[in-house]
């Protein structure tokens, strides 16, 4: 995933990503520095690859801070209760994507872009 701090991207591998009430969501800790960054600048990318195609999902990120999005977050990653709590008090934050353009490309044909 590719954020921005300041003039400087910032990217790094993201390995929470859900669907939840057909919106696609990442999780990250409230203290680290991903997260102050989509707070100062909440345009973001992923990108991922399958095969000899790849996707490129841009958009801006919205926190969501229901504690059942963040509840169905770990419920996917289950793995994460051991570092993460939801709730007001919780140190986990969730955020949607919203105004999404994904884009799948490939050495062997156009790229297609979807609005979502």
């Amino acid at each position: 995933m590719a954020t921005a701090e300041g003039d400087q991207p910032r990217v790094r591998p993201f390995g929470t990503v859900n669907i939840f009430e057909d919106r696609l969501y990442i999780q990250t800790g409230k203290g680290k520095s991903v997260a102050k960054q989509i707070e100062a600048n909440p345009k973001a990318e992923i990108c991922a690859m399958c095969g000899g195609e790849w996707i490129r999902i841009c958009g801006m990120l919205v926190e969501d801070n229901r504690t059942e999005t963040q509840e169905a977050m770990l419920e996917a990653y289950p793995s994460l209760r051991k570092m993460y709590t939801t709730g007001p008090d919780g140190n986990t934050i969730v955020y949607y994507f919203k105004d999404v353009a994904a884009t799948i490309y490939s050495f062997t044909k156009e790229p297609e872009t979807i609005k979502l």
